[in-house]
């Protein structure tokens, strides 16, 4: 079998590089201008056409099969580039931007849902279609005819480098930002990288940037606000630190177990900023978060622990979006009980039952990610997919599975094995011991055989982004699955 393998030979050598202590190179200088109102959107005489326009494109694209998710923003986009800033610009309370490397779809779907609990009026973008593009093309869903959105607050996942664009067009009020790890490295380069493109979101905010106090990369953006924006953290437990090791815990063995130099060599200590909200505790199902001083457990529906800590994030968010409003702050007994009621993101933990057979879709797409739910989801009793795929979205450089430990599913084996990088999925899982029975790159008919087989046994299937929409569209075909609005 080794014959027919394509090793990613970059892999390790990438991944030993990265094993050299991160230099952390200077945020870029402050724009003068960072401060100053945006100018106004201009209105082209045709723009009371423009939502007639985009909804035309949208219906055309799905049903050419198309997708339908973010060719409709594209065209408005061109004809109407305005379009966006003036209707997100009518908001009473804004907007609330959440970005980083995991977790942004997740978390989004907390926030968006927490907000609606408390009685706000919220639009957002649920698929996970994050470029600004996938904004437009959700608004196009919900503004009314002449272009009203009949919403108080917008709550939008934005991809890092499009949130740069993003923020040049609308100021958000609020913004969540919750890590950097390396990812899409054919993108954004290495995590310093990203780095900058959060700090544009973190100048250009308003109101309240909400930070998480564990990534040094992202706690030290409070450097980056402007004058008059309050600034808010999300953190752990020190006990809880080891389960959600940071990028540098990873790769930079000679440093400290935090993983956190500054660049004079001093050992970041997280513990030096007061979290809103901190994860405590986690189990199953069941989490503990300090708020003010209390702590307050709870039972959740979001599968794997990276979500729980997710959710202190967004209820960092929440409250201070809710401190805002005439009602003031939300109780932490109702925050806590609104969170244990979101229900998992499209693709993330999301479960779809096939001829009564639990069939779960993971997202992954960097080595802390991919470990994270390695480690949230035991193998045993399941049967296990891995899907790979290496387009756009995915990011071109796979080199990052070689950072990840597989040595888990060596008990179990992987039943089945696709997408475009399938057999460097195969050699990555052959060194680590890890069985593999069957190998096809066609995805879709991999699928199909996949939840075929074993109709007793609950399945789980780890995939890259663009695998996912696919896996996601086969099963449609196969039972019924919830339309996220990106097409079948």
């Amino acid at each position: 079998m080794a014959q027919q393998l394509s090793p990613v030979s970059g892999g390790h050598q990438d991944s030993a590089a990265s094993a050299r202590p991160v230099q952390q190179q200077p945020l870029p200088a402050r724009p003068a201008s960072a401060a100053e109102p945006l100018a106004e959107p201009k209105r082209p005489w045709y723009a009371f056409a423009t939502p007639t326009i985009g909804r035309a494109v949208r219906h055309a694209s799905r049903l050419l099969h198309h997708g339908g998710s973010a060719l409709p923003g594209k065209v408005v986009e061109r004809i109407d580039p305005g379009f966006l800033a003036r209707t997100l610009g009518s908001l009473p309370y804004g907007v609330v931007l959440v970005s980083g490397t995991n977790g942004k779809t997740t978390t989004t779907r907390m926030v968006a849902s927490m907000l609606s609990d408390m009685g706000l009026r919220v639009f957002t973008n649920p698929t996970g279609s994050n470029f600004t593009r996938g904004v437009v093309s959700s608004l196009l869903t919900q503004v009314s005819a002449f272009g009203h959105l009949h919403a108080d607050i917008a709550v939008l996942e934005l991809d890092e480098a499009y949130a740069v664009h993003f923020v040049r067009q609308v100021r958000p009020r609020y913004a969540l930002l919750l890590n950097v790890m390396r990812d899409q490295l054919d993108r954004f380069g290495e995590i310093d990288n990203t780095a900058r493109l959060l700090a544009h979101v973190a100048r250009a905010t308003t109101g309240t940037v909400v930070l998480n106090r564990e990534d040094p990369r992202i706690a030290r953006l409070a450097d980056e606000v402007q004058p008059g924006v309050q600034v808010r953290y999300f953190g752990l437990s020190q006990a809880l630190r080891s389960y959600f090791p940071s990028d540098d815990d990873m790769h930079n063995t000679d440093m400290q177990a935090a993983g956190t130099r500054s660049t004079t060599g001093v050992v970041y200590d997280p513990d030096c900023l007061d979290a809103d909200t901190t994860l405590t505790h986690v189990g199953d199902h069941e989490a503990t978060y300090r708020i003010d001083g209390h702590d307050i457990a709870t039972s959740v529906k979001l599968e794997g622990v990276y979500n729980l800590f997710n959710a202190a994030a967004a209820a960092a968010v929440v409250r201070a979006v809710t401190a805002d409003t005439p009602q003031g702050v939300a109780s932490d007994d109702r925050l806590i009980a609104s969170l244990s009621r979101v229900t998992p993101a499209f693709g993330r933990g999301e479960t779809i039952s096939v001829g009564g057979t639990p069939v779960e879709l993971l997202l992954v797409k960097n080595p802390m990610g991919f470990r994270l739910s390695l480690a949230s989801f035991p193998p045993a009793g399941h049967d296990t997919m891995i899907i790979i795929n290496d387009e756009y979205a995915d990011g071109r450089d796979m080199s990052w599975l070689w950072d990840v430990d597989f040595t888990g599913l060596r008990g179990t084996g992987v039943a089945a094995v696709s997408g475009t990088r399938a057999w460097d999925m195969a050699l990555r899982l052959e060194y680590d011991q890890v069985p593999v029975n069957h190998v096809d790159t066609d995805l879709e008919q991999a699928v199909a055989d996949f939840v075929a087989a074993d109709p007793d046994t609950p399945k789980r299937i780890y995939c890259t982004y663009t695998a996912m929409l696919r896996a996601r569209a086969k099963l449609s075909h196969i039972t019924d699955v919830a339309d996220a609005g990106v097409g079948r």
